[in-house]
């Protein structure tokens, strides 16, 4: 059974995948200090909780935007799971699509591996919209190649800026509001507005753009926490998939494996 890890800057999420099928799934906070024995020690707990043994696991392909914490990922997987770890976009696991932009070597590991599972799962042209600690929007042609994207600051990362920058605004949660209007009555329901309908906007506003160049017809997959919240208002999301990026994992590890 594989343990897939896809370690980002806000959280790093582990999955046990078996032939494809994701049998369970963990999130745990990304500290960059937290030591193998920590994550084995939690890790550890879950699977018993799931009614699996970590003797089960048999591979470890790890996914990750924090440098810093690799080496404690590949540490887990060495002693607890005696494997050594597989990192996608390193031999043997390359990537095995084209990436069509000026600086491969800078495009994150999730956004190369959310390509190969969009295109995967979904054919033709494909734009992935991935809510993380920041939004990113990547194109994929129909031949699976990556073409490039666009990276916007994240919502709850635009919220904690402004939180954080005006002295007298108060920390809210970031929720679909319940009215459609956009006139705010008080100081919390002008913020929600801001930041919802404000990056509703944006994402309708550069899709819109996105498409007009590419010129052909494209399929939106949105994935990420709030994928399903901004869903809610919005039609421009043709799919959502929640755990593209572990689906991603799966198909380069298979590919490896064949």
């Amino acid at each position: 059974m594989l343990l897939a890890i896809d370690a980002g800057n806000t959280n790093i999420v582990f999955a046990l995948v078996d032939d494809g099928v994701i049998a369970a799934r963990w999130r745990i906070a990304t500290d960059p200090r937290r030591t193998a024995d920590e994550y084995a020690v939690w890790l550890n707990q879950l699977l018993i909780l799931e009614g699996y043994d970590r003797s089960v696991i048999d591979a470890v392909l790890i996914a990750t935007v924090v440098p810093r914490a690799l080496h404690n990922l590949e540490v887990l997987s060495s002693k607890y799971f005696r494997v050594d770890a597989m990192i996608a976009g390193r031999a043997p696991v390359e990537w095995g699509i084209l990436l069509d932009v000026d600086e491969p070597a800078s495009v994150g590991a999730d956004r190369v591996v959310n390509a190969i599972a969009a295109h995967e799962l979904h054919g033709g042209d494909l734009i992935v919209v991935d809510f993380g600690t920041a939004t990113t929007f990547d194109v994929i042609d129909y031949n699976g190649t990556y073409k490039g994207g666009i990276i916007a600051p994240g919502i709850n990362l635009s919220l904690d800026a402004l939180v954080s920058a005006a002295a007298k605004l108060p920390r809210i949660a970031i929720e679909a509001p319940e009215s459609t209007s956009v006139i705010g009555r008080t100081t919390e329901t002008q913020m929600l507005i801001g930041v919802y309908w404000g990056y509703v906007a944006m994402i309708e506003g550069l899709l819109q753009r996105m498409k007009a160049e590419i010129a052909r017809p494209v399929t939106v997959i949105s994935t990420g926490g709030l994928a399903t919240l901004i869903d809610t208002h919005t039609a421009m999301f043709d799919s959502i998939e929640p755990d593209l990026t572990i689906q991603g994992l799966w198909y380069l590890y298979a590919r490896t494996k064949d």
